[in-house]
């Protein structure tokens, strides 16, 4: 027996020490924590070195280490310890790579690579900007006119960067202060992001988690608060898509949305399920459904979204940017609470959203410019914006379930800030191939639902409130086929008719709780 034990002893204490071995701490090799020294040359070494001899964990212990573009490599571990920052260079010339490829953290084509700990990686984005913008100025850097009347392009940086990637982790850690999007997962195969902490609100277009094209990936536990979309799917390339994303128990705050798919959306997305996740001070969608550019959407599955303070809810869109139709089906959504407010509900925060429908006027962007139509935005005068599902003609959105919703929305609607009447709903504009967003109609004819170019819509047990009065009906339908409400709850008070069907065929509707007969609560029109 006791010669057992000592061969479990002998195979334990070998093993202990392997794993200390594989161990590396970056001022052990070079690195400096004077938050002045760039340290990406010494990291780098070490990485380097470490792969060659099969992987290990990376060590960044306490202090401030500033950095430019680290690569990592298959068997990897960067670990950033608790009291640990990574400090993004000011200097843009310390990163490597072109627009949407520079990063602090770079991995491509690796794997069983992670970034683990509960230290900071910081890109320091206003700092970053003013060294941008100083070398747009002075020549250094070249760009097109549109960053004197928008944002620079150019310069931009990511925190971390993965590219057709297998098997990553990245957990515990906080990122901040980015100029770009936070975290790209592209062409990855087998993501797992958990525990992890988005604060950058320092410069706009920073979505603070892009997934593109990327499959077997799970999201979950996180805080995330961005100026751009807090969770974005994309699908950048035709052949590949997003497939079997599982996201679970998320906070989001954002000056864009809070769940995203889309717009970017050539590949598409397939079986996504979103589970508890909470959404609040956002500027527009909490659930954001967006296929544009050709591709597929289908086998979408949310459910237990907690929506506070957003500006929309629900929001779901099928258009044609020059990149074809697509198919959008088998959209599932339950279990929603939003609170719509009648004020801005992301004022207040560093990196607001466009004041739109509180500040109408002129466009801000030159029309002049050629590139108006991807980048303009116009300020249009309107009233809060229902949910919708937004088809175009000929090609609907189909098979769409909306389950146990409820919707606040603050009302006050006034007809002298914009107004189309119930034989004029044709007239809001198709936009076909424009920007998707909740509010690229302007003005809606509904304040609950807007439906129109859709086929085989279930609305089951759906309570939407108010309130202030709006002069609107609480949904309205047009050119919608195969349509089913069963259980709607709206308030009593409500102005009539609460439902309108125009060019709406096959629908079947009961149990509205109005206290009044189905027949003075549904018109039915057929306006072309």
């Amino acid at each position: 027996m006791k010669n057992i034990a000592c061969v479990i002893f002998l195979m334990w204490l070998s093993i202990t020490s392997f794993g200390q071995s594989k161990s590396y701490i970056i001022t052990q090799y070079g690195a400096k924590p004077d938050a002045i020294t760039n340290n990406a040359r010494a990291i780098q070494r070490l990485i380097d070195q470490v792969a060659a001899k099969g992987g290990g964990k990376i060590i960044v212990p306490p202090g401030n280490f500033m950095t430019g573009t680290i690569n990592l490599k298959s068997g990897i571990t960067l670990h950033v310890q608790q009291g640990a920052t990574l400090l993004g260079s000011t200097n843009t010339n310390d990163y490597e790579g072109v627009f949407h490829r520079r990063s602090i953290i770079k991995v491509v084509n690796q794997h069983d690579v992670a970034v683990t700990g509960t230290g900071v990686i910081d890109g320091q984005g206003q700092e970053l900007m003013l060294d941008i913008f100083q070398k747009l100025r002075s020549g250094q850097l070249t760009q097109d006119s549109m960053w004197l009347y928008k944002r620079p392009e150019v310069g931009r940086t990511n925190l971390l960067l993965f590219m057709n990637c297998t098997n990553v982790s990245v957990s515990g850690i906080t990122l901040k202060n980015c100029t770009n999007w936070v975290q790209d997962y592209m062409d990855c195969d087998g993501v797992k992001i958990d525990h992890i902490t988005v604060q950058s609100t320092a410069y706009w277009n920073n979505d603070g988690l892009d997934v593109s094209n990327s499959k077997h990936v799970r999201i979950t536990n996180c805080f995330i608060n961005a100026s751009d979309d807090a969770i974005c799917l994309k699908s950048p390339t035709k052949n590949s898509l997003c497939d079997d994303i599982y996201i679970d128990s998320c906070v989001l705050r954002s000056s864009a949305n809070g769940f995203k798919m889309g717009t970017s959306s050539f590949g598409g997305f397939r079986n996504i399920k979103v589970r508890n996740v909470t959404v609040f001070d956002t500027y527009r969608s909490a659930i954001a459904l967006e296929l544009v550019d050709g591709g597929i959407m289908e086998n979408i599955d949310i459910r237990n979204i907690q929506a506070k303070h957003t500006g929309n809810a629900i929001f779901i869109r099928r258009g044609n940017r020059g990149g074809g139709t697509g198919s959008m089906k088998n959209i599932y959504i339950r279990d929603v609470v939003a609170e719509i407010p009648l004020l801005k509900p992301d004022q207040g925060y560093p990196i607001e959203g466009p004041p739109d429908h509180l500040k109408p006027g002129e466009d801000k962007m030159p029309k002049r410019l050629s590139q108006f139509h991807i980048y303009g935005h116009p300020y249009l005068p309107y009233n809060l914006v229902p949910s919708s599902i937004v088809g175009i003609p000929g090609f609907p959105v189909e098979g769409v379930t909306i389950e146990n919703v409820s919707i606040q929305y603050g009302g006050r609607a006034d007809k002298n800030i914009a107004y189309i009447p119930l034989d004029k709903i044709t007239t809001v504009p198709e936009n076909i191939s424009n920007y998707p967003e909740f509010s690229m109609f302007g003005e809606l004819p509904s304040w609950g639902f807007y439906v129109r170019h859709a086929n085989g819509v279930q609305f089951k047990n759906i309570q939407l409130s108010l309130v202030e009065d709006d002069f609107r009906p609480a949904m309205v339908m047009d050119d919608v086929q195969n349509c089913s409400i069963s259980s709607l709850t709206i308030p009593t008070n409500s102005t009539l008719p609460a439902i309108q069907l125009n060019n709406t065929k096959a629908t079947s509707i009961k149990d509205i709780k109005l206290n009044i007969p189905l027949e003075k609560a549904i018109l039915t029109t057929n306006y072309q």
